[in-house]
């Protein structure tokens, strides 16, 4: 793909490329994220193909979009993606449409994320009429289905993040969503032991009575009966089930199997409830965390017709994030002003959301292929190999850019906006390896000036390298439009390496 897409001046280039790609590979010096593994080259080298799934791409070669007519001849090499959702419920871009591009996203082993305050909240108005069943009726399908994706699927779990706005008017259902579906599950492993433990007690009673055997049933006269009875309906088993088991028994059954649960995370509990399936996090911006510090009221906003919701104390909204963080892990926090202002493109729109693993954030509807170099690995002879790092990170600066050429999307608008932005991810793993290997603590100052050093050289030769790919073969569609807005990051991105942090 590199060749054809003119990124190498001879095939001798390419060949050399080609060569120092695999012994990265093959020595473990850096590594694509999975979906690469899972689909780049299926066609190109065993000619494993398939029906098209509904994907599009931008031609290289004309810049039209185009409709994919096979599964495999344009990969599907990118993990992460960042979806829009509109308010509708059937139409291209709504609710409906949406778990249909997770699917074909999922079912390729790429993850997404969706900022779903765009959504009604529950109660307001439906253009037919009624009301609608607001955020969180639509966020239990989605999980549903990504649930049974990843059931279905030959790759890996589904990942996702779903996103919602502070000020959304069912952001407090939103964060204790999951707080609520961890006490169920509680209640299912205890419910499913308590209902074992006293329905066979009934049985036990039944088969130690000693009087007349009519009498067994009866707890009337059997008095151990009359006390099993009691304890069960002392911790709420339903009466229908103590009826059960009374009609069991008169037909010469001794037990009864009563499955229960375990707090396993993969166990039929947690799959038995919703939210399993997802990460949680909600947007704030500055004007909230103002709030928060100054005690001050904070409004929830309708969808629909921008009228206030509900207004609530800020800092009762926060503590609520607090709480279900600490019981559940969720919701995570996203600062939406300090994202937004490391934005390179404001120019095509707010940032709004990320990836599932958050490392991505950028303009809905567009994608990012990854990958990670392996910073144990250019460490030799107890000198780390600077030069050999930073020629790596060219190379893989190309493959990523390279990727985004060949690479198909689950829908026009994604294949459009990539094609446009051009987004990569490179990034690196094992420095907790190479710390230790050098002597220093992890959180020790040498060990964060070290980790500083490596992040800066890497973000500024990657740019340079794509700087240098846009001398040549020509900046991304959507650089002319913010060319002050990149430069202006890249600005702050060199003071922050000088330490000049006013400003």
């Amino acid at each position: 793909w590199g060749w054809k897409g003119g990124y190498f001046s001879t095939e001798t280039d390419a060949s050399a490329y080609y060569d120092e790609m695999r012994f990265m590979l093959a020595t473990q010096r850096a590594a694509p994220n999975s979906p690469q593994w899972f689909n780049t080259g299926l066609h190109w080298a065993y000619g494993i193909d398939g029906p098209a799934q509904g994907h599009h791409y931008v031609d290289y070669k004309t810049g039209k979009l185009t409709k994919s007519n096979s599964s495999y001849e344009h990969p599907q090499p990118h993990a992460c993606f960042i979806q829009s959702v509109s308010d509708d419920l059937v139409n291209d871009g709504g609710i409906m449409d949406l778990w249909v591009r997770e699917a074909r996203l999922f079912k390729y082993g790429s993850g997404t994320g969706t900022n779903f305050s765009s959504l009604r909240g529950a109660g307001e108005s439906l253009s037919g009429g009624g009301q609608s069943s607001g955020l969180m009726g639509f966020l239990k399908i989605g999980d549903r289905a990504a649930g049974a994706i990843k059931s279905g699927g030959t790759t890996r779990r589904a990942a996702k993040m779903v996103i919602c706005d502070a000020d959304h008017p069912d952001i407090e259902d939103f964060i204790n969503w999951k707080v609520i579906e961890e006490q169920k599950v509680a209640s299912i492993v205890a419910g499913s032991k308590m209902h074992e433990e006293k329905l066979n007690l009934l049985f036990e009673a039944i088969k130690t009575w000693d009087g007349a055997a009519e009498d067994a049933y009866d707890p009337k006269v059997n008095e151990t009966l009359k006390g099993a009875v009691r304890a069960a309906k002392k911790v709420s088993i339903p009466e229908t089930y103590v009826k059960r088991v009374l009609d069991y028994a008169k037909q010469g059954h001794t037990s009864i199997e009563f499955p229960t649960y375990d707090t396993d995370w993969d166990s039929e509990a947690y799959n038995s409830v919703s939210g399993q399936n997802s990460n949680n996090s909600i947007r704030v911006t500055d004007a909230f965390l103002y709030a928060v510090e100054k005690d001050a009221d904070w409004e929830l906003i309708n969808r629909t017709d921008g009228a206030v919701f509900k207004t609530i104390k800020a800092r009762d909204l926060w503590s609520q994030v607090g709480h279900a963080a600490w019981a559940c892990a969720d919701p995570g926090i996203q600062y939406h002003d300090t994202v937004n202002a490391w934005h390179t493109c404001p120019a095509d729109g707010e940032i709004r959301g990320s990836n599932p693993c958050s490392e991505y954030m950028f303009l809905d509807d567009t994608a990012c292929n990854l990958a990670s170099m392996n910073l144990l690995t250019f460490y030799e002879n107890g000198e780390f190999q600077a030069d050999d790092y930073v020629h790596a990170t060219r190379l893989w600066t190309v493959t990523l850019e390279i990727s985004v050429l060949m690479a198909q999307f689950p829908s026009k608008e994604i294949a459009q906006r990539s094609y446009d932005f051009r987004t990569l991810g490179l990034g690196y793993a094992n420095i907790g390896g190479l710390l230790m290997n050098m002597g220093y603590g992890y959180d020790s100052d040498e060990g964060r000036a070290l980790c500083g050093a490596l992040t800066a050289v890497m973000t500024g030769v990657a740019y340079h390298t794509s700087a240098e790919m846009a001398g040549e073969l020509g900046a991304f569609p959507g650089y002319a439009k913010n060319s002050e807005h990149m430069l202006r990051v890249i600005r702050n991105h060199r003071r922050a390496v000088n330490g000049e942090i006013k400003n």
